[in-house]
């Protein structure tokens, strides 16, 4: 079972991707800052992120490329799923090392298909 880490701080997101990833067989563990996101990398070393941008503390900008500057975590997939939509925002999410940039409100077909590019 492929393990995704779902990092959000809505409730109403975090339920809607975790229905949508769960009914796919994915396994989701969800977290809701990027500090917390951070030890679970380490502990569940997860397939894939789903990473919102807006987020307490450290933004998602920060935590990703953070991961994809540590040896340990570079080659995990990183999805950006924000409402931060502007042509700006996904330049940054890919100077940041994003491997997908989606916007919100996330359709679920969009979604899977794209965590299936990753995930084999």
């Amino acid at each position: 079972m492929s393990k995704v880490l779902l990092v959000e701080d809505s409730v109403a997101e975090v339920e809607k991707m975790t229905s949508y990833l769960q009914k796919r067989g994915f396994a989701v563990f969800g977290v809701k800052s990027a500090e917390e996101a951070q030890l679970r990398v380490k502990q569940q070393k997860p397939d894939l992120i789903l990473l919102d941008i807006i987020l307490p503390g450290q933004s998602g900008f920060e935590l990703c490329r953070k991961l994809k500057n540590d040896p340990a975590t570079k080659s995990i997939p990183i999805v950006i799923c924000s409402t931060k939509n502007t042509d700006v925002d996904k330049t940054w999410g890919n100077m940041s090392g994003a491997d997908a940039y989606l916007t919100k409100p996330i359709d679920e077909a969009t979604l899977v298909e794209t965590i299936n590019q990753f995930i084999k």
